[in-house]
């Protein structure tokens, strides 16, 4: 591990609380100083864009923001976060939210699922505020042999497909199981079918293996010059037939179904 040591970046070995929003703001300053880390966020900002029809003119939020910057790709999205103190538009909790039943046209999320202790009351409450055809996108970690080799020895967060929804109660950065959205999502798909028939799984695909890693992520070091990043790209397209095999990460569209009544809290 002496590598992974040296390969931290400088600025963040003094880090004690991953719960402190200074925490938050600090990975917000890496992400925009890293080349490698800005662009692949700048990509899957687009990802979720694009899986909103007419996007600018739709209620969009998104959770857990953090120190991203989606409204650079997604101007008119609302921001939000668990953590006060983070330069947000709005403060809530992703189990009970500040919106009117029936009034949202998309939630976006990246990696943000993994995060929340109780997925099951997350999901009730998405599909209070979600209009009928509106949609829940994801980017979360993925379970495939690759992935979970690098989750489970190289990085921070826990990564236990064999446990259960829930995530023992420590803060909202701390608390984590990376392999939750595949439990939900592949493991227990039957079950997430029977306990939310009107949230239907519109598609779920593996993908990027290797610009996250490349990146450095938030901790340590970049690998590569900024400008290979359109070079590993175009790889990681020639590798997306393995992606079932290599992706690090899965991309999950989720669509309220229904015609039924607006519910108020």
């Amino acid at each position: 591990m002496a590598i992974l040591d040296w390969l931290k970046l400088p600025e963040i070995k003094n880090i004690k609380d991953l719960d402190d929003p200074a925490t938050t703001l600090l990975h917000g300053k890496i992400l925009r100083s890293k080349p490698f880390l800005k662009n692949l966020y700048i990509d899957f900002y687009r990802q979720f864009k694009n899986a909103v029809e007419n996007p600018e003119n739709k209620v969009l939020v998104e959770l857990g923001s953090g120190g991203g910057f989606i409204k650079e790709i997604i101007p008119n999205v609302i921001t939000s976060d668990i953590l006060i103190g983070v330069d947000v538009d709005k403060v809530f909790s992703a189990t009970e939210m500040p919106f009117e039943g029936a009034g949202v046209d998309a939630f976006f999320m990246f990696d943000v699922l993994h995060h929340i202790g109780e997925p099951r009351k997350f999901f009730a409450e998405a599909y209070r505020c979600l209009k009928p055809g509106g949609r829940i996108v994801m980017i979360e970690p993925a379970n495939t042999p690759w992935a979970r080799f690098i989750y489970k020895n190289f990085h921070h967060e826990g990564f236990d497909p064999k446990g259960g929804w829930e995530l023992s109660k420590t803060g909202p950065l701390s608390q984590a199981n990376g392999a939750i959205p595949w439990m939900v999502f592949v493991r227990d798909r039957v079950m997430f079918e029977r306990e939310f028939p009107r949230l239907k799984v519109v598609s779920l695909h593996n993908h990027t293996p290797m610009r996250y890693l490349i990146s450095g992520g938030l901790t340590l070091r970049q690998l590569l010059p900024g400008f290979a990043y359109p070079a590993v790209r175009a790889m990681e397209f020639l590798l997306s037939p393995a992606n079932n095999l290599l992706g690090m990460f899965m991309t999950i569209v989720i669509e309220k179904t229904g015609k039924d009544k607006p519910v108020e809290r």
